[in-house]
């Protein structure tokens, strides 16, 4: 076999195979936490510049007779060759209105170089938002929308060796972000098994890479070689600070779990399950089980939680509308126009109360659906 032939058929196999996504926290102090958090600032804002941009392309393109023409009659006909014409005409004018993936690129490089954002993550992001332009193409959407202030988009490179390189120090996992360099906190056997993975491809990544070859060519099938791919730096406000996780994509599936006596966390059951699932409930029907429950229910408290975030939300409307009362309507309703809002300090508490809690909330209420994931799957 050939190198040229060897490197194809890798990259088949890097194509075919499954992956998986590894969350865990960093161990960076609080210093650069604040500088992470400071350059997902500028890549929203950066990312918003260029939805500005597109936007604007986009709209122009829509607002063209000639455009939603060419959409309906290429929706409406079923010959194959007038339907080729008509997206031929379709991308001809994407182009000659800017709305194309090259567009899309070389505008972000002077954008990511304004706000001094490294042109891997610029990239990232630019293909971010193509993906968005790509979906009110092709897709049902409808627009692309901005990004809010407060919200942080994640970090991410999708290259191993640029952006956020990995290395192995003293059989650790290690990670470096422009001169920051930190490593991850592991708090289970789960996260353990996972990186002991990785640290023995890295080890011996050219055996592992032959064995995967090799496997493809003559058993038609991917290994598990758990190669790390790619690394995402994702900020998140928990209780009132920022904390950084890292969220590591891995080659092949994922390790299986065990509880704390070493026996498997999740098994396979053996019978035909049978459900119906509702937009409340869930009925499900099995060998041995029969049942109804409501989706994402975890317990009774998850009934309180809710009800205390929809007071938190009351109590933030009745201190708005008391401290802005310029801005309402008699009747309750709020002003068309451009307006000013003034939030007091008691208002500025609720929120962060309600943002906490709705964060606690969506998070067990996918919990929840896990659980019922895996009980239906053990049945």
């Amino acid at each position: 076999m050939t190198d040229e032939e060897y490197k194809r058929i890798l990259k088949q196999f890097h194509k075919f195979s499954d992956r998986h996504i590894l969350a865990v926290e960093t161990d960076m102090p609080y210093s650069d936490v604040l500088k992470v958090v400071a350059l997902s600032d500028k890549i929203r804002k950066a990312g918003n510049e260029l939805v500005g941009l597109m936007r604007k392309n986009y709209n122009q393109l829509m607002r063209t007779k000639r455009y939603r023409k060419l959409l309906f009659l290429y929706g409406n006909s079923k010959d194959k060759d007038k339907r080729k014409t008509y997206a031929n005409q379709l991308n001809e004018m994407q182009k000659a209105y800017n709305i194309t993936w090259e567009c899309c690129r070389t505008s972000m490089i002077p954008i990511g170089k304004k706000y001094g954002v490294d042109a891997v993550f610029a990239l990232t992001k630019a293909k971010d938002i193509w993906r968005g332009i790509e979906k009110c193409l092709y897709g049902n959407g409808n627009t692309i929308h901005f990004s809010r202030y407060g919200e942080l988009p994640c970090i991410r490179a999708k290259q191993m060796n640029r952006g956020i390189p990995i290395s192995v120090t003293d059989n650790k996992l290690h990670f470096k972000l422009g001169r920051m360099v930190f490593g991850t906190q592991i708090n289970d056997r789960f996260q353990q098994d996972e990186v002991d993975a990785v640290l023995s491809y890295l080890a011996e990544s050219d055996i592992l890479d032959d064995r995967a070859v090799n496997t493809l060519i003559k058993d038609g099938y991917c290994i598990d070689t758990y190669r790390p791919c790619y690394a995402t730096l994702v900020p998140r406000m928990i209780r009132g600070k920022y904390r950084v996780y890292l969220h590591l994509t891995i080659e092949g599936k994922a390790k299986p779990k065990y509880d704390r006596f070493g026996s498997p966390r999740h098994k396979y059951g053996k019978g035909i399950i049978g459900a119906d699932i509702g937009t409340q409930t869930v009925a499900y029907t099995s060998d041995t089980e029969v049942g109804l429950k409501n989706l994402s229910e975890r317990g009774n408290s998850i009934q309180t939680s809710e009800r205390k975030e929809h007071l938190l939300y009351r109590a933030m409307d009745r201190s708005r509308r008391a401290t802005n009362p310029q801005n309402y309507n008699d009747d309750g309703t709020v002003k068309k126009g451009r307006k000013t809002w003034k939030y007091s300090n008691h208002y500025k508490e609720l929120k962060t109360k309600h943002s906490e809690l709705c964060r606690i909330n969506a998070i067990n209420r996918q919990l929840a659906i896990n659980e019922d994931a895996n009980h239906l799957r053990s049945l």
